[in-house]
């Protein structure tokens, strides 16, 4: 049996929680409190440490589900979480372009922390304010080879679709000697 790690990161409110919800066969494992504070009212918990979930693939090969926290006085646990990881999702909410800038440098400094795999998941991808992916891609500023996903975070073969295509990046290094 092969297990992998993949984190879930992604900016406060992208979708991260939601996203691993919808696919774990398990109750997922979550750190959220309530928030406090008015100006972060968008909603009304948000993760302090981690969620937790898990999906087997198939006989061979399960799947844990990391998501990070999104706010930024929880970013220490982002290099504790992304020990051991396999590859992981930048989540991005399309329809808040105020928070692009933050996730392009959530980013980065997962890819300081391990040079492994990654996507991007344009969360939000069903409501008529979501940006366009290329639009994205350039606010962005990602390469054309990086994989930019439309993504709807509740509905499960959306995640299940990007969680294929990270798959598919992984063992493609693998098989490449990366």
């Amino acid at each position: 049996m092969q297990t992998v790690k993949i984190v879930v990161t992604g900016p406060f409110n992208s979708g991260k929680t939601e996203f691993i919800r919808s696919v774990s066969e398990i109750d997922v494992v979550s750190t959220e409190r309530k928030i406090s504070s008015e100006v972060e009212r968008v909603k009304d918990s948000t993760t302090v440490a981690m969620d937790f979930g898990r999906i087997t693939v198939d006989d061979d090969l399960v799947l844990y589900l990391f998501g990070t926290p999104g706010q930024k006085r929880f970013d220490f646990m982002w290099e504790i979480l992304s020990e051991g990881m396999l590859g992981f999702i930048v989540m991005v909410d399309s329809t808040r372009p105020e928070t692009f800038r933050e996730a392009r440098s959530i980013l980065e400094t997962f890819r300081a922390y391990a040079p492994t795999p990654y996507i991007v998941a344009a969360n939000k991808q069903d409501r008529a304010e979501a940006w366009e992916l290329d639009d994205m891609r350039v606010a962005l500023r990602l390469d054309p080879k990086i994989k930019l996903l439309p993504c709807v975070a509740f509905h499960k073969e959306s995640v299940k679709t990007a969680l294929l295509e990270l798959l598919y990046s992984i063992l493609a290094e693998m098989e490449a000697g990366g």
